[in-house]
């Protein structure tokens, strides 16, 4: 009697005697498949919240000036985190001179090329208000690559309690974007705060805008 094998089994049969670097190189490819194409739909979202907003400072026309580095692996990190407890709500200046409500939710700590390096998390009390921002946290930073790079006053990088699991969390610092004083004049931006600023340059995220102000 001929037993005739369907294709797919076939298929599973080639990879399992596969090696297991070989499978491993598989999945590595994978991987950064997958993280290029969730970059990618990161990066078509961003531009497509400019387009919601009566304030927004760029149009569609606009979108061929902003510039990105590629994707890296290198600065999707996990870090180890540290909540504050009893942090009290403080001012934190703006591009404009004046200031916004902010308080300090915790610590991150993670190492880049085998130096370890700390952010400070934050959130706004004003947002724990609205059901759809309840868990949102943000971190303001600066690095080496402000001014040459990157917009000099610093990034900023979204995210949520939620992504929390036993006091760890994937801080990916290619979904670093730009605030709007990046892109026009009279928003009023967040400064990072002097314990935001990492003495590393951050090739990773947004860069500076390539349309003349």
């Amino acid at each position: 009697m001929k037993v005739l094998l369907k294709k797919p089994f076939k298929t599973m049969l080639r990879i399992n005697n596969l090696p297991t670097y070989v499978l491993i190189l598989l999945s590595m490819n994978t991987f950064a498949q997958d993280f290029k194409a969730e970059i990618g739909k990161f990066r078509e979202e961003y531009k497509a919240e400019f387009l919601k907003s009566k304030f927004s400072p760029l149009k569609e026309e606009d979108f061929q000036y902003l510039r990105f580095y590629e994707p890296d692996l290198k600065y999707r990190v996990e870090c180890e985190f540290k909540a504050t407890k009893g942090g009290d709500p403080f001012q934190i200046p703006t591009t404009t001179g004046e200031t916004k409500t902010l308080v300090k939710f915790g610590e991150l700590s993670f190492q880049l090329d085998g130096k370890t390096y700390k952010l400070t998390v934050y959130k706004y009390p004003d947002m724990q208000l609205i059901p759809q921002y309840r868990d949102y946290l943000f971190i303001p930073f600066r690095d080496l690559s402000n001014g040459n790079e990157t917009y000099g006053g610093g990034r900023y990088i979204d995210l949520r309690m939620s992504q929390i699991e036993n006091d760890k969390i994937i801080l990916d610092f290619n979904k670093a974007y730009n605030p709007y004083c990046a892109f026009g004049i009279g928003y009023s931006c967040p400064i990072p705060p002097r314990e935001n600023r990492l003495k590393v340059a951050i090739r990773a995220g947004e860069m500076n805008y390539a349309k003349q102000l």
